[in-house]
């Protein structure tokens, strides 16, 4: 397993730093069956490339999320159901782009510095069983780009929460 993380320059584009950050990705988990710290490495990984303000999981529990694995400032614990970007995209099981938080109704505001946002819904047998959350402290941070390569890092977590029910 590799423990060790080549950061792409930031003078790449975002697109070259998800192909740095892709491989990467599969190595650390490569050999270890621990879903959660599988997990955990992989936040780290998104976090570290992109120094983005916070970056993390959201796990299905009930009519909620309840907090997984994340990097950066403290978390919201538990979101409900259609409430925030998290649970809209769990409700809707789709990707929302958010360029400017203030503006998305219902914003749930963990962090003051939020200034746009991703959510992926993580779907495991037609379900939404966790959410990947990523904040930025930048407006516009995300677009399809981002959508297209943390699809990637979506179908990596799909394949491990299935191995970890076996």
């Amino acid at each position: 397993m590799a423990e060790e993380l080549l950061i792409a320059s930031t003078e790449l584009g975002k697109e070259e730093r998800y192909k740095v950050m892709l491989p990467q990705v599969e190595a650390i988990v490569n050999g270890e069956t621990d879903f959660i710290a599988n997990v955990s490495n992989i936040m780290a990984i998104i976090k570290s490339t992109f120094n983005h303000l916070w970056v993390g999981v959201y796990f299905v529990r009930a009519e909620e999320l309840v907090l997984g694995p994340f990097q950066g400032p403290v978390a919201c614990t538990r979101i409900f159901y259609g409430k925030g970007v998290c649970g809209k995209a769990w409700m809707e099981g789709r990707i929302i782009i958010v360029p400017n938080v203030d503006e998305f109704p219902g914003h749930i505001a963990c962090s003051s510095l939020s200034k746009s946002e991703i959510v992926l819904p993580i779907i495991v047998d037609e379900r939404v069983r966790m959410v990947l959350d990523i904040d930025s402290d930048s407006l516009n941070c995300f677009d399809e780009t981002d959508a297209v390569y943390l699809s990637k890092v979506i179908s990596i977590i799909q394949k491990l929460y299935k191995e970890s029910l076996a």
